[in-house]
């Protein structure tokens, strides 16, 4: 991956046997459990020290990023943690500099702030699918690097994840949200289109990782063909790359409650929904 390939790993023997067998829902809620301690403890952290982190979640439709950020943010406060997940540009956006509309977004002193796709849209889903200019797709890959760099070196995190499923993988999920009533809401036109041009978002891909995959600003690619064993995965990974310590917090007690002195119910008819359950 361009200039980041003296990182790249091949998995051993046992990771490679792991990642075949499927972790059991007892043993996958524990270990979710524990991390969302972790992911609390790592909040009070970034309170207390002001650190500033992006996260940034990119990779295949259907490859599970959604369900990621949702275990992530489930458990902790979304002041600290904000979900980012812009719509398609208004005319307004589409004037202004590329970056402009994601530049607001970045995060105050103990801020922690997930990208659900970033401004990596015009290296994915805009070369494709025509909707920026060639010379539009080139100057931002070759702007892309320098500019995540001023960012990290003006004291922000950064933390890129790509997540890739098969093609078998892909087609099974989206055959499930055509055919499965909950999740017809998540197919849309460019889900359908990035299925057909699985090979053009392949390429679109390589070149991407070979411009933007630097020293400074790395992407960590999650193999997500296992959802529950990606969440995990991801989450101990992204836990990993923060140096956040256990920050005392003072003891609580609960108070008493008060004396009535002299409330009474009063006698008002409550609209109770009714108990079908």
């Amino acid at each position: 991956m361009g200039q980041g390939k003296g990182r790249k790993t091949s998995r051993t023997k046992s990771e490679k046997v792991a990642a075949t067998t499927r972790v059991s829902r007892k043993e996958y809620e524990a270990k979710i459990s524990e991390l969302h301690v972790e992911l609390v403890k790592l909040q009070f952290w970034a309170k207390h020290t002001g650190a500033r982190i992006i996260v940034i979640f990119e990779g295949r439709d259907a490859a599970g990023k959604g369900g990621v950020i949702k275990r992530i943010t489930e458990r902790v406060s979304p002041r600290v943690f904000r979900v980012v997940a812009l719509p398609a540009p208004s005319e307004r956006e589409r004037s202004q500099i590329y970056f402009q509309r994601y530049f607001q977004h970045f995060p105050a002193a103990g801020e922690i702030v997930i990208f659900d796709r970033s401004w990596y849209n015009r290296a994915g889903v805009e070369k494709v699918m025509g909707f920026c200019t060639d010379e539009q797709y080139h100057r931002f890959l070759e702007l892309c690097p320098a500019w995540e760099k001023d960012i990290i070196d003006a004291g922000v995190m950064l933390i890129k994840y790509w997540f890739e499923v098969s093609k078998e993988e892909q087609t099974r999920r989206f055959t499930e949200r055509i055919t499965d009533g909950r999740k017809t809401w998540k197919l849309s036109p460019m889900d359908l289109e990035s299925h057909r041009r699985w090979y053009d978002y392949s390429r679109a891909r390589d070149a991407m990782f070979a411009a933007t995959d630097t020293e400074a600003s790395p992407w960590h690619v999650v193999e997500a063909n296992d959802k529950r064993r990606a969440r995990l995965n991801c989450i101990v990974h992204f836990l990993s790359l923060i140096p956040y310590e256990n920050v005392a917090q003072p003891e609580v007690e609960l108070p008493p409650r008060q004396r009535a002195g002299g409330y009474k119910e009063p006698d008002y008819p409550f609209r109770w929904i009714p108990q079908k359950y």
